[in-house]
């Protein structure tokens, strides 16, 4: 695709600053100069664009900005497209998932349980155990809170 847009070019790094400000001249500007070139010789200056290539250039970038403006979107789309492709077979995955842990739970279909256990791993939803606080901070609340220690401390 790259090789049937003319004049394509890869940004290097910084590039969208360095050109935003005289990419952003308005195209009545670029023209109104090119008019002045074409009629005052005093303008014409040596390695300077010529005023065809000027409009060439404003016309080029007329006929592609569009077509940048589609590729985004496309991309967009695109993006939309796959997530809803993987929404479509996650759900799909997740019911069978629910449909697996409700069938384990059964004698006669126990046999799903390793295959549960595999989707909750791959999933990432294991389970975790209540954290029990360490005995060590029980010890000193229940040191000040019990009546024999305060009658002692007296």
């Amino acid at each position: 695709m790259r090789g049937r847009i003319p004049k394509f070019a890869i940004p290097a790094k910084g590039d969208g600053r360095r050109l935003a400000p005289a990419a952003s001249v308005p195209p009545e500007f670029i023209e109104l100069t090119a008019v002045a070139i074409t009629t005052h010789t005093s303008l014409q200056r040596g390695g300077a664009m010529a005023p065809a290539e000027s409009r060439d250039l404003v016309r080029y970038a007329a006929a592609y900005n569009p077509v940048a403006d589609e590729l985004e979107a496309m991309a967009h789309f695109v993006r939309h497209s796959v997530t809803a492709a993987l929404n479509k077979v996650g759900s799909d995955a997740l019911a069978t998932y629910a449909l697996a842990q409700r069938l384990s739970k059964r004698p006669e279909t126990a046999d799903l349980l390793p295959h549960v256990e595999d989707m909750r791993r791959a999933l990432g939803r294991t389970r975790k155990g209540k954290a029990k606080p360490a005995p060590a901070e029980l010890e000193p609340e229940a040191e000040e809170t019990t009546p024999a220690s305060t009658t002692q401390k007296k």
